[in-house]
């Protein structure tokens, strides 16, 4: 079985975990680090930037599938050329820190050009969390109609202080959440939801309507490769038992 073909069928058997590295993650010890974590833990798949030497030294480390995150279809499309066994328009949450922002015009736009520069390869489009929800819906449609494989979902950038403890994890993972139930009813892809996701939140994802997770802060921001490699395990076993849960009830 190839490495894409794995995740896909963690996805269809809605156990996915993805372990996000980050967009903007340049450090290649810190992304080393997360990286094997995540293999050690028997993630499903983790993403990683577009930058070509972060891309070979992961290669190197990990036969598990590689999901590169970019704006630029043109940097996708080298990340392929360069041994990306999949590739991400997004992940749009950690560009609106910077200020920017994409409309669902844009994120199209983003998504055919892309498409026509990977072909067949496996390609997974974030709807931003900025959009009200009826924008989102019409994207998600018509990413469906373009023959995207993977919808991922987010929340939103805010400069607002979470509140403390349980209450908190759950307030910043609300939005996202709340997207992947709207999502789901509306279109047949399967669905990544990310933004929040950590071991507290993941079982409610999976609940929502998730085919997968995309973890990012709650492993990479440790300082500990026993800590990162302890979250990741969790959030693997939280998937494996709500996938099974979700069997019993058939």
């Amino acid at each position: 079985m190839s490495r894409i073909e794995s995740f896909k069928r963690a996805l269809s058997e809605k156990r996915a975990v993805k372990i996000i590295a980050g967009i903007d993650n340049f450090d290649a010890d810190k992304v080393r680090k997360v990286v094997l974590s995540a293999d050690n833990a028997g993630a499903s798949a983790v993403d990683i930037c577009a930058d070509p030497k972060i891309i070979a030294m992961v290669r190197t480390i990990t036969d598990l599938p590689i999901f590169v995150s970019s704006v630029e279809p043109e940097e996708l499309a080298h990340a392929v050329a360069l041994g990306a066994d999949a590739v991400e328009l997004g992940n749009f949450d950690a560009l609106y820190k910077k200020g920017m922002s994409f409309s669902a015009e844009q994120v199209l736009n983003l998504a055919k050009r892309t498409k026509e520069l990977v072909g067949d390869t496996f390609l997974c489009v974030t709807i931003p969390g900025e959009l009200e929800i009826g924008e989102q819906v019409e994207l998600a449609r018509a990413l469906e109609e373009l023959g995207i494989d993977l919808i991922q979902t987010e929340g939103h950038f805010s400069n607002e202080s979470p509140s403390n403890g349980v209450r908190g994890l759950i307030e910043r993972a609300e939005l996202t959440i709340s997207n992947t139930i709207e999502l789901s009813r509306n279109i047949e892809l399967p669905i990544m939801t990310a933004t929040g996701i950590n071991p507290t939140t993941a079982s409610l994802a999976f609940a929502a309507g998730a085919s997968a997770i995309g973890c990012g802060s709650c492993v990479n921001k440790l300082d500990s490769e026993i800590a990162m490699l302890a979250v990741s395990r969790s959030l693997v076993e939280i998937a494996d038992r709500s996938a099974q849960y979700s069997l019993e009830l058939v």
